[in-house]
């Protein structure tokens, strides 16, 4: 099997897609934890857990951070390494269809030191990268499917 060598875009970088396997496992009434094979873990539970992110809200932090990862080349090439941005998604639920109608990443950063003509055109490399190598954002923006859950016994082990 040959080895293919791929060389990211000067407009953005794209990661490859993990394949390690992902998991959550019940440790209490619906509390989860979530695993993946390189070791990383997050809680997952109800607001009234206490110090747990919800489903909702692991949903939305998914998008901010591809959304600042998607673009974080471009504002660094202008703005140094050391940048900083804080990314909001607070859109608020529809209780009554149980889910987000709308998810807004919004961009706290410091563009002041640029003129209107070189924000706006940072601006719209930045979002071009956004849209082009967000993987969370283009999947929901595509409309996903999802199928049934499936149900199985455990495998012994």
């Amino acid at each position: 099997m040959t080895e293919q060598t791929t060389t990211p875009s000067a407009t953005s970088a794209v990661t490859p897609s993990p394949t390690d396997p992902l998991w959550v496992e019940r440790n209490g009434i619906r509390t989860y934890t979530g695993f993946s094979a390189r070791g990383a873990r997050v809680d997952i539970g109800p607001a009234t857990a206490g110090a747990v992110f919800t489903p909702g809200e692991l949903l939305k932090i998914a998008l901010a951070a591809c959304a600042g990862m998607s673009s974080d080349r471009a504002f660094a090439r202008r703005l140094g390494d050391d940048y900083k941005t804080t990314i909001r998604v607070e859109d608020p639920k529809d209780m009554a269809e149980d889910r987000y109608p709308v998810l807004t990443e919004k961009f706290e950063i410091d563009l002041s030191m640029l003129d209107d003509e070189d924000r706006e055109k940072l601006l719209t490399i930045a979002q071009r990268s956004i849209d082009k190598t967000c993987t969370v954002g283009r999947t929901l923006k595509a409309g996903a499917q999802i199928p049934d859950a499936q149900f199985e016994q455990p495998t012994e082990g």
